[in-house]
């Protein structure tokens, strides 16, 4: 479906599920099966827009230009707001994993005992795995590698964490953290296969206009976007507990 304002709607196509049977040789195979198309319905629910201007007098005396810079900065901006959308739909996940408090002796076996779980829903060996965690879960992570891996300094050099047990490893600032009282916090990182989640988006606008009281260039760009779990079995949650963090 085409994306052309907020509230509009696209369908993420599938199939059902092939079955496989027993073949004798010399004898005729049952009718085929006739597949049908499974069809999810994504609501494009989300819309931001950001509005900038650049004094002449600015972009006269910029280098590099001003504007070539401010339009990367708000496709990054957008973008992070994106992100933070999506880790949001880690309470509509089914299974939430109690992790308890993470530390460095046992995060490794945490995540292992997590991919068990998500195998355990009826993943297929080949299906990719990741895992998303937030920059306080992923300090358990390296200091856990950095006791177990042989090569710390190439580690430390690449500053990744790579994975473990076949699940590729991401951080984020985006992670979605809920708070359980005043004093702590569950972060709600995410281990799922690349399809799990849906994304669908459409940079819907992006105008550059001169300011009519102002002697300014200016650009304004709409973002119309929307996400959903698509694949239950195939995304689990794991909730860390953590220390409220006050600034």
């Amino acid at each position: 479906g085409d994306i052309k304002e907020k509230g509009d709607t696209v369908k993420i196509c599938g199939l059902s599920n092939i079955l496989v049977s027993n073949y004798s040789k010399n004898s005729n195979m049952s009718t085929p099966q006739t597949l049908s198309d499974i069809s999810t319905d994504l609501k494009i629910d989300q819309a931001k827009c950001f509005n900038f201007q650049i004094d002449d007098i600015d972009h006269a005396q910029s280098a590099p230009h001003l504007m070539d810079l401010a339009v990367k900065q708000a496709a990054s901006a957008l973008a992070n707001v994106a992100d933070c959308y999506v880790f949001g739909l880690a309470g509509e996940v089914n299974e939430q994993l109690d992790m308890g408090e993470p530390n460095v002796a046992t995060i490794v076996e945490k995540i292992i005992e997590a991919r068990t779980a998500l195998m355990k829903k009826g993943l297929i060996d080949t299906e990719e795995i990741v895992l998303e965690v937030s920059p306080d879960v992923a300090e358990y992570i390296f200091k856990a590698k950095l006791a177990t891996v042989g090569d710390n300094t190439q580690m430390l050099e690449n500053g990744c964490i790579g994975s473990i047990c076949g699940c590729k490893i991401y951080v984020s600032n985006n992670i979605h953290v809920s708070q359980v009282d005043d004093y702590t916090c569950t972060h709600k990182c995410m281990m799922r296969t690349k399809r799990a989640i849906a994304f669908a988006e459409q940079l819907s606008e992006i105008d550059a206009y001169r300011p009519e009281l102002r002697f300014a260039d200016a650009i304004k760009g709409l973002h119309l976007y929307g996400a959903k779990v698509v694949y239950q079995n195939e995304i689990v949650v794991l909730n860390f507990t953590l220390p409220m963090i006050y600034d």
